[in-house]
């Protein structure tokens, strides 16, 4: 009879806790509130989370649980999204608008995320209504399991730089901008970690090595970053160990993030560092400060010069940027085990960006589609199987180069294929793209038209795996990609204003299985809203 008991409390405990019980969770309550912030030496109203401009780090382990409960105390709903993180089987947590419902004023939505198989620099951000203008985005690090071997040694501290463009004026102001139809503003200027001009400090030990992971959280601008008379040893792309190559300064792109060593090797003094913007006119510049321990000697000199507007030398760069083939990932297998050029692509998929004036406004498009929202959350209507909210195919595979037009469009993929993606610009500025829920192996760029003969020049062997990649002026970028993740996963632009204008839409990854194995079913605290509204999530 206690044998019984025991195994009923057994079995109990598996059902409760399911497979995921044997990983840790990390619990945080966010409240997000408005604050006075003063980024470029001028009052604004900022978004803060937990009194923070920038939030708070996230730090966490492979496979770790996230809890994280979001207070909305703003005026306006409010979403968190998290750039790199995949949702393994849960796009339900992916906190953009087209899987999620807003989070209303005075109240909370959960979020209950796992870092499944993950490792590296990545950041959170809020997704909706031009909010990431007002600040509400910070860092996240995720460090490996302890038994898994990492290629290099334990730095002495660990850095996070979340840099890019800020404009001094209210996100409010830049929203009705773009709403009424016209293009934002040049920006007033660059910040690292939230500040201006030598407003944030690094502190070093003479003779030690420290990580940086650096981020590009800005709006519309690649930028350029680099420490004053120290190199910088890639380790890391958006999860992936690469080969370790020296720089003495690494461009940026909007939405990428980097992991670089650096050593304290020079007298001790301070020294610059140096963040400055790539392909506009004028350059804009900031700096922080690396300081050694104990030292009483200032700054001396001007801040080192780095590249402005020279598209080769940043192509050059990207294309040297290589996968650690013997390196352990988030597992203890190296990454080279998977031989990603040696798997027939079943799908090519072409996008091309484009700026349209439709109804006398601009706008952006992919394919000539320009996205708007839909009043409900697309992975919502599909849940419930709401009709009239999307169609799939809503957005041709290749562009059609005719007038861009509104539609919600949505892409329909199978789940397990492996597609061949080609970002075509045919504009005179670079392009950023992100796709949620995955991380994609960067085949290939060159500039003018892709072309099949194109393949030839892929890199089959070692390129890197990461979730946002470049497309550099009048020129293509080819990717490969696994489709390995069930969901509605959005894909965009990372300059935020072509993004709030149109140039993003959404992949349905899809599994006629309807099974757990495939995709986790709805949270039971899922907000619902629009069309969906009165409806029920699930029981358990």
């Amino acid at each position: 009879m206690r044998s019984l008991c025991f195994f009923t409390i057994f079995i109990l405990g598996l059902l409760l806790h399911g497979v995921q019980g044997e990983d840790p969770y990390r619990f945080y309550t966010w409240k997000v509130t408005y604050g006075d912030i003063y980024p470029l030496g001028v009052k604004q109203q900022g978004i803060l989370i937990n009194g923070q401009f920038p939030g708070p780090q996230i730090d966490a382990v492979t496979n770790d649980n996230l809890i994280i409960s979001v207070y909305n105390y703003l005026r306006e709903p409010f979403l968190v999204s998290w750039s790199g993180l995949q949702q393994r089987r849960n796009s339900w947590q992916d906190g953009v608008y087209g899987t999620n419902c807003p989070i209303p004023p005075g109240r909370n939505m959960t979020y209950a995320l796992q870092v499944k198989d993950q490792i590296g620099s990545f950041f959170y951000f809020p997704s909706l209504a031009f909010h990431k203008a007002a600040g509400g985005f910070g860092g996240i690090r995720i460090l490996s399991r302890p038994r898994i071997p990492v290629p290099f040694p334990a730095p002495s501290g660990d850095f996070t730089v979340l840099a890019g463009d800020w404009f001094k004026r209210n996100h409010t102001v830049l929203k009705g901008i773009l709403d009424r139809g016209h293009n934002l503003p040049f920006p007033d200027g660059l910040l690292i970690n939230g500040r201006g001009w030598n407003g944030y400090t690094f502190q070093v030990d003479q003779g030690k090595t420290y990580r940086f992971r650096i981020s590009n959280v800005g709006l519309t601008t690649s930028i350029n970053f680099r420490i004053q008379g120290h190199k910088m040893k890639l380790v890391e792309v958006e999860g992936s160990h690469t080969l370790q190559n020296t720089y003495s300064a690494l461009d940026i792109h909007l939405g990428q993030s980097y992991s670089v060593l650096v050593t304290a090797d020079q007298p001790p003094q301070d020294y610059y560092v140096v963040v400055s913007s790539r392909f506009t006119s004028p350059v804009l510049t900031t700096t922080a400060i690396l300081h050694y321990s104990w030292s009483t000697k200032g700054l001396s000199g001007p801040p080192p010069g780095g590249p402005t507007i020279q598209v080769d030398w940043s192509l050059n760069q990207a294309r040297s940027i290589r996968w650690n083939l013997t390196a352990s990932g988030p597992r203890p297998n190296p990454q080279g085990s998977y031989h990603y050029g040696l798997i027939t692509t079943s799908r090519t998929i072409m996008l091309a960006n484009s700026a349209p004036m439709i109804n006398g406004k601009q706008r952006y498009a992919v394919n000539s589609v320009s996205f708007v929202p839909a009043s409900t959350p697309l992975k919502l209507a599909d849940y419930f199987k709401i009709p009239g909210v999307f169609n799939l195919g809503s957005i041709p595979s290749n562009p059609t180069w005719g007038n861009g037009y509104l539609q919600t469009s949505v892409m329909h993929a199978d789940f397990r294929s492996y597609v061949e993606i080609v970002f075509q610009n045919w504009e005179d500025t670079v392009q950023s793209w992100h796709i949620d829920g995955y991380s994609f192996f960067v085949m290939g760029m060159d500039g003018g038209q892709w072309t099949v003969a194109s393949r030839a020049s892929y890199n089959l062997r070692d390129t890197v795996a990461r979730c946002t990649v470049q497309v550099y002026p009048k020129a293509w970028t080819a990717i490969y990609m696994a489709l390995d993740n069930v969901g509605m996963w959005n894909v965009r632009s990372e300059n935020w204003a072509r993004q709030y204008l149109g140039q993003q839409f959404y992949l349905r990854v899809f599994s006629p299985a309807n099974s757990w194995r495939d995709e986790l079913p709805i949270p039971k605290n899922a907000l619902l809203c629009g069309r969906a509204s009165g409806r029920h999530t699930r029981p358990l």
